[in-house]
């Protein structure tokens, strides 16, 4: 098992993108009915005062480094990271391998129509990939039975949620025993991208460790949220052996 690393209270685990696909397959043949959590440096932050986010992330089997500043705090604090395990391009990896291991996907959430769009982007990257069911993010708590009788119905070994931290992750949590999905990741705006509704940064500003500025160009509501990040780096720094 890979090292879990404490990054602001956060177990994070120290893998690269092939350790984890590894691992998230291994959930899948052992029907482990586990979540996976990608822990970037908002998320993080989000979790050292929201009690209940910082339980469900610590009770996950994986909590990958999704992010430069989740990367960067591992280092800073003196801890072995060895590279940026993206969720986007981990949901992407699973995909990519899914048709010839047989794996059967569900896409629950974003907007109206985004998880059908998603679904036909994955059907045209990875042929032969079976995606099995889609749901909107758009619902109300009484369409929640609903919602999980058709995710049991289409039983998934792999299902991708994207509704946003931190309701992702606490729904995924709620239902996760009614659901009996191998492995459940929130997946952000994964499919906001894949269904080509939302931009992701260019492959120079993502080695540059500027996603985070790009999201914030295209998205000026997130400004906001961006104050999270000097808030991280500067409680990393106190939090320093």
């Amino acid at each position: 098992m890979p090292e879990k690393i404490d990054i602001l209270g956060v177990q994070v685990d120290s893998v690269t993108m092939q350790q984890a696909v590894r691992q998230v397959e291994t959930y899948m043949d052992e029907r482990s009915g586990v979540m996976v959590a990608t822990a970037n440096a908002e998320m993080i932050m989000r979790a050292t005062h929201d009690g209940e986010l910082l339980h469900i992330l610590n009770d996950c089997a994986l909590v990958v480094p999704d992010g430069a500043g989740t990367v960067w705090a591992a280092h800073h604090l003196g801890y072995e990271m060895p590279e940026r395990v993206a969720g986007y391009d981990l949901a992407q990896e699973l995909m990519r391998r899914a048709p010839e291991k047989k794996r059967r996907i569900f896409f629950f959430g974003s907007a109206p129509g985004v998880a059908e769009l998603a679904k036909k982007k994955a059907e045209t990257l990875y042929p032969g990939i079976e995606i099995v069911g889609t749901r909107n993010g758009f619902f109300a708590e009484k369409d929640e039975p609903e919602i999980i009788k058709e995710i049991q119905a289409a039983k998934p070994d792999l299902l991708l949620v994207a509704l946003g931290v931190p309701k992702q992750e606490k729904w995924l949590y709620k239902y996760r025993r009614e659901l009996g999905v191998p492995v459940s990741i929130g997946v952000g705006g994964t499919l906001d991208v894949m269904a080509g509704v939302m931009k992701r940064a260019p492959r120079w500003m993502q080695k540059a460790k500027l996603e985070w500025l790009f999201r914030g160009m295209l998205q000026p509501k997130r400004a906001g949220r961006l104050m999270a990040l000097p808030k991280f780096v500067l409680k990393v720094h106190r939090a320093k052996r």
